[in-house]
């Protein structure tokens, strides 16, 4: 009759998957994002996690390979450019990340695919909106697909099914303090 293991993501391949965005000018986007991927590896779920324009090294990445067998991680970056104007070879990340996350979601072997800051990406160039579109158009019935990042194309907002806005009331950047490892790196 099979293992549990194969029994469970039957069934979770039989569920409606939705597709939920985090934007906002308020910080959580990406921490929301990886508690809904721990909470779904806690249930054998599969989930991919593309990071756009991030290439750098995140605390977050050192606790995701302990969880290595429900959740597979990659970026697309290389480095941060949200001060700059982005380069060829940001393009060229950003493109190809969309390639095999565009193969990934319609491959359907993940239960959740999540694509961190690609709004951000869009709203740099990177990647056109229309794409995105196409993708959660193109998304199996049974993926969850989670979209991240500030300035969410209202298309993106149109199409999804879920939209959580963090709005920043008060942070303490504005004092100068810096992005603290373990907290916000």
């Amino acid at each position: 009759m099979g293992n549990d293991k194969e029994n469970l993501t039957k069934k979770t391949m039989l569920k409606k998957g939705y597709v939920q965005v985090y934007t906002g000018t308020g910080k959580g986007k990406t921490t929301a994002a990886i508690g809904l991927a721990v909470r779904a590896a806690g249930c054998s779920m599969k989930v991919f996690i593309a990071q756009f324009m991030k290439g750098m090294k995140y605390s977050e990445l050192e606790s995701l390979k302990k969880l290595k067998e429900n959740i597979t991680l990659k970026q697309y970056g290389t480095g941060c450019f949200i001060r700059r104007k982005p380069s060829k070879k940001d393009i060229e990340a950003a493109r190809q990340g969309l390639a095999e996350c565009r193969q990934i979601i319609a491959g359907g072997d993940y239960d959740v695919v999540i694509l961190d800051e690609i709004t951000v990406a869009e709203y740099f160039g990177l990647i056109p909106v229309a794409d995105i579109i196409e993708l959660i158009d193109r998304k199996p019935s049974h993926v969850e697909l989670v979209i991240t990042g500030r300035k969410t194309n209202k298309r993106i907002i149109e199409k999804a099914d879920l939209v959580t806005e963090m709005r920043e009331v008060k942070h303490y950047y504005s004092q100068g303090i810096q992005a603290r490892e373990g907290i916000e790196k």
